[in-house]
């Protein structure tokens, strides 16, 4: 569909004032701050998306009171007047509306940085930290509620056109409205909707006729005590008149990952719980015709904006189009391609959101700064070189290998202007992307590197699979074999070819006699079991085979705790193979914590029946018996195992002497050839290494060593 005949695309109207679009890019951590103030970054950040044509931005939340510090770099609304000025001025030229996201997180806050005790409508425990807060006097609440009305005044003083209250995840004000967490014997007991009353309503008097937002989780997802849709239909009815647009989201105290999910969780999970509340708020409430919503379904009260994992420019053109919501709020959609609405509107398809919250999740006492796997320039906005451009000096460029960094590669060097050809040796694009994306749940994987191979087609890269460049582990040399050269012409050779497997850690042996009677394998089963990585199997798995027998017991092997281990066992259990984890951590899958996914990935593991062996380390594979030692004990335990699949790290294609030859011919090495790499770090590599090309500027040496004639390898932007 053409983005000018697209609802999407169109102007909206937020009580009486008009944005450009319909999408709105939504309030999300970016520890862009310094200290608690919006920075020159987080201008920068804001100011790519509206010139990208976003039609609303709302603004990190601000905490409107000193008793909330949820995270280092969290805003204070105190000290944000200047950051909103400079935000306002860098959006307003394109017609973007401004919008300050103002809260408090009450008690799913944390006391590590104001050292002060937790404020909340009771002493609920925090889930994570199970920290107790403080159950907050009528004082105290007076004091949040005057600091919502303050923080407003200071934002519309800097230029912003309205504000908007979360009651949302991480808010006091949800809190105060759920039975999950106000078990208060006083007014605001007996009374739930109180709270948010008198803050919706002090914000509105100090608003003026500024927009005042609502952002209100109608499902909590824990019908026992929370508050439920249907509750959310009586909110937000009570609560009418205060707020000139609702947003819709889910989750509690108890569910933090379903409000912002990965991609195992269905895109556009909240659309039939929007549709619902839309419904209830049609043709009630204001009936002045001013909301700007779609005449598809009746016109709401006030505009009804749709949120969750809506990454994708059709299915929320589809929800306008039939009435479910008058906006949609696409905010990781936007950190993936800032130029979501103008590329829609230009009839391309944007660079798609994987949902894979690896980079753009920030909210950790790591304090990486939001950025995205397929656009690594977000939040980088002021240090990163622009792509676009032409080169000074263009060369023929030659990319080995068509995983993410030499996709990116080929195509950032075809926009700077030079010619590009690209060397894969496999019969189709992808590397190891599309290994990884046959994992349970991980299908969104390709979509990037699918964008990146049609892109690099649409810039008339010539692209040759199934070609082997001569770049082997054994035998690459400092000059360029012949399959690259470029009738002598200067070429720059930039070398993905990706990693292979590490060495198998668990020693093998066969033993002198049968397998212990318990062991049950099938009668057909091999003598000893077989031995697969999962880089193997799943690489297998995509191109539709199965490496393992086809029955008997199944051990994943996961020392690394990432998403890889968990995805080979989910599929096995899928497929109806009785599976064993073996983790050396406490807790499997330890490192999807960081997106999210720790939690849900253990919930889905026991659905599908995966038994989990923790704190144990594997040391022998005897046969069809897996023996492993507990990490704290002398215990040991044994796992029957007509398969073991090890999830292990990886190893460089390449050998450090190889690289330091192609290095010294002036090719640069980037991606999992140098190290094992994330898809952020492949993509971003690949870039670097094209944008060098041509234009003189020192290219990186591998990790590690330097180039005297160079320079070393620059480690930051």
């Amino acid at each position: 569909m053409a983005g000018s005949t697209m609802l999407l695309t169109d102007p909206l109207t937020l009580g009486g004032r008009n944005a450009p679009s319909r999408v709105l890019f939504g309030p999300h951590e970016t520890n862009l701050c310094h200290g608690r103030a919006f920075s020159p970054r987080s201008v920068a950040y804001y100011a790519r998306r509206a010139a990208g044509g976003t039609g609303v931005i709302v603004t990190e939340e601000a905490s409107v009171h000193p008793s909330d510090w949820p995270y280092e770099r969290a805003p204070l609304a105190a000290d944000c007047g200047q950051g909103w000025r400079a935000i306002a001025d860098a959006v307003h030229p394109y017609g973007t509306l401004l919008i300050a996201a103002l809260g408090h997180s009450g008690g799913q806050g944390s006391s590590a940085y104001s050292q002060r005790e937790l404020w909340a409508p009771s002493r609920v425990p925090e889930v994570n930290t199970r920290e107790v807060p403080k159950s907050m006097e009528p004082a105290d609440i007076d004091a949040v509620v005057r600091g919502f009305a303050g923080a407003t005044r200071t934002a519309l003083a800097a230029g912003c056109d309205g504000v908007e209250v979360n009651a949302g995840q991480y808010s006091l004000v949800r809190q105060f409205l759920s039975g999950l967490t106000n078990t208060r014997e006083d007014e605001y007991g007996a009374d739930r909707l109180r709270f948010a009353r008198e803050v919706l309503t002090a914000t509105r008097e100090a608003a003026g006729d500024a927009v005042v937002g609502l952002r209100l989780s109608c499902d909590e997802l824990a019908p026992w005590a929370g508050v439920t849709p249907e509750a959310a239909v009586e909110i937000v009815r009570a609560l009418a008149g205060t707020y000139d647009y609702l947003v819709v989201v889910r989750g509690s105290i108890f569910t933090v990952s379903a409000t912002r999910p990965d991609m195992h969780v269905e895109p556009g999970f909240n659309r039939e719980l929007t549709g619902s509340i839309r419904a209830a708020l049609t043709d009630a409430g204001r009936t002045d015709g001013s909301n700007g919503s779609a005449d598809t379904g009746g016109r709401a009260a006030v505009p009804v904006i749709l949120q969750g994992s809506v990454v994708d420019v059709d299915m929320a053109e589809a929800a306008l189009t039939a009435g479910v919501a008058d906006a949609v709020e696409m905010t990781r959609a936007q950190i993936a391609d800032p130029d979501l609405v103008a590329t829609t509107r230009a009839g391309r398809p944007p660079r798609p959101c994987i949902l894979c919250n690896q980079v753009c999740q920030v909210r950790d006492n790591r304090n990486p700064l939001v950025s995205c796997v397929g656009e690594p320039s977000s939040g980088h906005e002021t240090t990163d070189p622009p792509v676009a451009g032409r080169a000074r000096e263009p060369v023929a460029v030659t990319v080995i290998g068509g995983g993410p960094a030499g996709l990116e590669a080929a195509r950032v060097a075809a926009l700077r202007g030079h010619p590009v050809t690209l060397l894969e040796r496999a019969p189709h694009l992808g590397g190891a992307v599309v290994a990884a994306a046959a994992g349970a749940g991980r299908s969104r994987l390709t979509r990037l590197t699918d964008w990146l191979a049609a892109e690099c087609h649409r810039l008339g890269v010539e692209i040759r699979t199934g070609v082997d460049a001569g770049l082997t582990a054994a035998g690459l040399t400092a000059a360029p074999p012949a399959s690259i050269s470029s009738a002598g012409r200067a070429v720059a050779v930039i070398v993905a070819v990706g990693g292979q497997d590490g060495d198998q850690p668990i020693p093998v042996s066969v033993p002198p006699t049968e397998p212990a009677p318990e062991v049950s394998l099938a009668e057909d089963g091999p003598a000893t079991p077989v031995v697969r990585s999962a880089r193997a199997l799943l690489t297998a798995a995509a191109a539709g085979a199965d490496p393992l027998p086809a029955s008997g017991p199944v051990v994943v092997w996961d020392p690394l705790g990432n998403a890889t281990g968990i995805a080979v066992a989910e599929r096995l259990a899928t497929a109806g193979r009785d599976v064993t984890l073996v983790s050396p951590d406490l807790v499997v899958g330890t490192q999807l914590s960081r997106s999210g996914d720790l939690a849900p990935a253990n919930v889905r593991l026991h659905q599908a029946g995966v038994k989990l062996v923790k704190r144990t380390i594997l040391t022998q594979l005897e046969g069809t018996i897996l023996y492993g030692d507990d990490v704290f004990s002398d215990a040991t335990v044994e796992i029957a195992c007509a398969a073991l699949v090890t999830n292990t790290a990886e190893l460089p294609l390449l050998g450090p002497d190889e690289i330091d030859e192609l290095a010294a011919a002036s090719g640069t090495v980037v991606g999992d050839a140098v190290a094992p790499r994330s898809i952020y770090e492949a993509v971003l590599e690949g870039r670097r290494a094209a944008l060098a090309v041509g234009d003189g500027v020192p290219r990186p040496a591998p990790a590690g060593q330097a180039d005297p004639a160079r320079g070393s390898r620059s480690a930051g932007r």
